[in-house]
């Protein structure tokens, strides 16, 4: 019997059994991992987002020991909040003001209630199988759950959430009409966690619009897709003028970290004092380490090869299934995207549920795990790269793709 309820402290570690074992990882480095037997691995889950730089990275490591050394947990105000907090500010736009904290779900809250906290409203609105954390407020219609299908007419909502629909672009002016109590709207760059669904163009424009037009704030959950495409944030990139955005993950390179960022009269209330806040290793000095260390870093990386990169093994990935007669589409970007059985991605999350194939999505699991190289379980699954998944890494996925399509051949294929 195990004292750990279900094995794992998150649900999203759960691995499917494989010849009878479970999967424990040893320790990482760059782009693989080691399990408990001693065996490597391509990993493309990468801390799911937050290991951009590659595992264990030697810079990051040294900054967050001498951190640790100096003490984890001093109490009071210390020597690296300040310089982490202006190290972020400065790729964050018009978002000058930080408040750190440690997980990205921690950060949405925060976030949220600087939101009610400014506009005096109650409710956050949210995407419809979007994933923006997991309290109960906005883990309220996740991907899979049976409020992320709603029809026209029948929007599921609660006192504090309520949900709208991705790429549709009727529907966040249903939702005004509908409800004056919206104090924020959380838009993603990408619908990440429901297998990189990606905007339809001037999607999140409009949605940041009739936002602003009926007094609601906007905040950019970029807690996946922020510093992944280059070093900021996406939806700056996308031309959006968010309120408030939720950073984390990739800011850290797998250390604990995130951080609400926000325009300074947004966030005037936490200065003030009006508003609550607190948490006792929230810009700790480990973190803080990590994210000074990280940002230097990504600042002097060439992301626009990587996502090339990962752009010719979407492309390999795509040819080898078809030559199988496997129909599989992929979507998102070259270094985070997601895998679809279906010959096109879908724009929609109705369009993925129709798609999404567990089945499917496990046996490429396993036929994968076997030849070296993991990727998530899910449907909704996301495929990584980070800065140490080389041309020649690369070219060891796309073979052990190209061999997980021939096994998959006989149940998958064309009739």
């Amino acid at each position: 019997m195990t004292n750990l309820v279900g094995d794992v402290s998150s649900a999203a570690r759960i691995l499917p059994e494989l010849n009878g074992e479970k999967l424990f990882i040893r320790n990482g480095k760059g782009a693989h991992l080691w399990d408990d037997k001693g065996r490597q691995y391509i990993d493309t889950a990468l801390g799911f987002g937050a290991v951009l730089l590659g595992h264990a990275n030697d810079a990051v490591n040294a900054n967050v020991i001498q951190a640790l050394a100096d003490s984890a947990s001093p109490s009071w105000a210390h020597v690296r909040e300040h310089g982490a907090a202006t190290a972020l500010a400065h790729h964050t736009g018009q978002l000058t003001k930080v408040m750190f904290t440690n997980s990205g779900s921690e950060a949405v809250h925060l976030a949220c209630r600087a939101a009610r906290a400014y506009t005096g409203r109650g409710k956050i609105a949210k995407m419809a199988a979007g994933f923006d954390g997991w309290f109960d407020d906005v883990s309220f219609g996740n991907v899979t759950s049976t409020e992320a299908g709603f029809k026209d007419g029948a929007r599921p909502s609660t006192e504090r959430t309520t949900l709208i629909r991705f790429n549709d672009f009727a529907d966040i002016e249903r939702l005004f009409a509908e409800d004056s109590d919206i104090a924020a709207v959380i838009l993603e760059p990408v619908l990440a966690n429901a297998g990189c669904i990606m905007p339809l163009p001037g999607y999140l424009k409009h949605v940041q619009d009739i936002a602003h037009q009926h007094g609601a704030l906007v905040i950019c959950d970029e807690v996946l897709m922020g510093f992944r495409l280059f070093p900021g944030l996406a939806g700056l990139r996308e031309g959006l003028d968010p309120d408030l955005a939720s950073v984390g993950k990739a800011i850290g390179n797998g250390v604990p970290v995130s951080a609400v960022v926000g325009k300074p009269h947004i966030l005037a209330g936490f200065e003030e004092g009006r508003v609550a806040r607190g948490g006792t290793f929230s810009g700790n000095p480990l973190a803080c380490a990590a994210v000074t260390s990280t940002l230097t870093q990504l600042d002097a990386e060439d992301y626009e090869r990587l996502i090339r990169r990962g752009d010719t093994l979407r492309a390999a990935i795509e040819a080898s299934f078809k030559a199988q007669g496997i129909p599989l589409v992929t979507s998102g970007y070259g270094n985070v995207f997601g895998l679809w059985p279906a010959a096109i991605a879908p724009t929609t999350y109705e369009h993925a549920v129709q798609i999404a194939n567990p089945a499917f999505s496990k046996a490429l699991h396993l036929t994968l795990r076997e030849a070296g190289v993991l990727v998530m379980p899910s449907p909704y699954g996301r495929v990584y790269l980070s800065f140490e998944h080389s041309d020649e890494v690369v070219e060891a996925m796309k073979a052990a793709f190209d061999i997980a399509a021939r096994r998959m051949k006989a149940e998958f294929g064309d009739a």
